[in-house]
């Protein structure tokens, strides 16, 4: 009797050990109890600056339309706005360039779109428009375009029309994170003038709304690891992890009683 009760204990401890702890798989985790958190956001965020490869939305009103009309594009029926951004956007070059008509290139790699704007007014009150209350110019990214890898419920690239997106957001977009996936040390792949870096994230943690990597920036991808317990393959929960074990213990007793024989 003392094998099959050893097995059992055996088996046990190793569905115990073995299956997904709740702390791994639960978002912003308080570090007291029964209690409403406050937590301030980090609000102010660097501004993006922009890269090789990025497409600006630019556009000009004026009292005079006629004299930044060419500058508008006027877009195509059928188009969807993500398709009309792509067309009619301007997009910078190799060069860290955007080509614009009558004013020609501009260089804006490593600007904000604040500076870009600057400049494009600048340009136009010197050779068209003389009077600074005539004009007004927007320039803006055509929303956020993030890129959501490895252990998540839709893979892929997704752009959200918002001025913000938490990483929060961006994996609900994407059907969130299974139960094998690691909110622990979730990865930031983001691009900066000089390449790109990895920055490292716990969701599971409350005070994750603090981090300066809580607000996704375009270009970013997010990966999402698997737990052990995947790799393994022997169950995310206690009854899965059980089971299978068992299977296994019993396949190798059946075999020892067949040999002992």
């Amino acid at each position: 009797m003392r094998y099959p009760l050893l097995l059992l204990i055996l088996v046990i401890m190793a569905s115990t050990a073995s299956c997904v702890p709740l702390k791994d798989i639960t978002y912003l985790q308080e570090n007291e109890t029964a209690t409403d958190s406050i937590v301030s956001l980090q609000q102010q965020q660097p501004p993006y600056r922009v890269q090789v490869g990025d497409i600006l939305s630019i556009r000009l009103k004026a009292l005079d339309q006629q004299l930044v009309e060419f500058f508008n594009p006027s877009g195509e029926d059928g188009v969807s706005l993500n398709e009309g951004f792509y067309y009619d956007g301007f997009a910078i070059d190799t060069h860290g360039n955007i080509r614009v008509p009558e004013l020609g290139e501009i260089n804006v790699l490593g600007r904000t779109t604040e500076e870009i704007r600057d400049i494009i007014e600048q340009r136009l009150l010197a050779d068209y428009i003389k009077d600074e209350a005539d004009l007004f110019v927007t320039v803006k990214l055509p929303g956020i375009r993030y890129t959501l890898v490895g252990e998540i419920g839709s893979s892929g690239t997704q752009n959200v029309l918002a001025e913000k997106v938490t990483i929060l957001e961006a994996i609900a977009n994407a059907g969130g994170v299974p139960i094998t996936g690691d909110l622990t040390d979730v990865l930031i792949i983001r691009q900066y003038p000089g390449g790109q870096r990895v920055h490292h994230i716990d969701l599971t943690q409350i005070d994750v709304m603090q981090s300066p990597y809580y607000y996704i920036q375009p270009n970013d991808i997010i990966t999402v690891n698997p737990l052990p317990q995947k790799a393994i393959g022997i169950g995310t929960t206690g009854l899965q992890a059980f089971t299978t074990i068992l299977g296994l213990v019993t396949t190798l007793a059946s075999v020892i009683l067949l040999a002992t024989r």
